[in-house]
């Protein structure tokens, strides 16, 4: 919501706001002066696009809430972890559905989002929905569902596995005599312009590792350590480890 507002993709006054909890709502109305209310109804009805941003064990009592309310030219995004389109559909007996698996940088505008849509949702709607993940960062549309999970073990998952190497990266450098702000402020700046490296040279990342990696020296010691703990293996098991359970949470 955030995004959409600051990037004038929508005015205040045509979002409507459901939540169950009166905290989260007067928030929501203070913060952004969008409307609030407790009743799903109520903020679906008239609206081209309705966006469930609900935990999955929410998702059934959701679904029930707003099954006589939407129309079938309503456009319904599901950003629900697990909750397959099938699912969706049959519980709220409604046909225009796009899936969306994003990930918390988004927050800040540098979100990844993969997603799929039903046949019935329209080259028009599907324009809607790519200005609207746009705003939160980059998307990647996939023709099959199946793929969303793969894209939830890569980088709906991923921030997880970068903010896990910076607390190590940080805990490290306090172990060699850096002070918390110091070793803070050299990981976040160094990730960052690595993540940048590589999206702008065009360069595989095995390149740019090859680059600064100079023999006999520094790097080349540390990635010797690395290669002999199976960091590589390591990776690649956990992210098929995330691939399973996401593959089991929507079965």
């Amino acid at each position: 919501m955030s995004s959409l507002l600051s990037c004038g993709l929508s005015e205040p006054a045509d979002i409507y706001v459901s939540d169950a909890s009166s905290e989260r709502r007067d928030y929501l109305k203070k913060q952004y002066k969008v409307a609030v209310t407790e009743n799903n109804g109520d903020a679906a009805s008239g609206k081209d696009i309705v966006v469930l941003a609900v935990k999955p064990q929410n998702m059934t009592e959701v679904m029930d809430s707003l099954k006589k309310y939407l129309k079938p030219e309503q456009l319904v995004i599901s950003i629900a972890a697990g909750t397959k389109i099938g699912t969706l559909s049959e519980g709220m007996e409604h046909r225009r559905i796009v899936r969306v698996m994003p990930n918390t940088p988004a927050q800040v505008g540098f979100g990844m989002s993969g997603w799929t849509a039903t046949p019935e949702v329209t080259a028009e709607q599907r324009e809607w929905v790519k200005a609207i993940l746009g705003a939160m960062g980059e998307e990647v549309f996939f023709d099959d569902e199946k793929y969303l999970d793969m894209v939830t073990a890569v980088s709906a998952s991923g921030p997880a596995y970068f903010f896990l190497m910076a607390e190590s990266m940080i805990e490290a450098g306090k172990a060699i005599g850096l002070s918390q702000e110091e070793a803070e402020k050299l990981v976040s700046q160094t990730m960052l312009g690595a993540a940048q490296l590589v999206k702008q040279s065009g360069k595989p990342p095995s390149t740019l590792r090859e680059n600064v990696t100079s023999r006999g020296g520094t790097t080349e010691r540390a990635l010797a350590v690395f290669n002999e703990g199976g960091f590589s293996v390591l990776v690649k098991q956990a992210i098929e480890a995330a691939y399973a359970r996401a593959r089991e949470m929507g079965a």
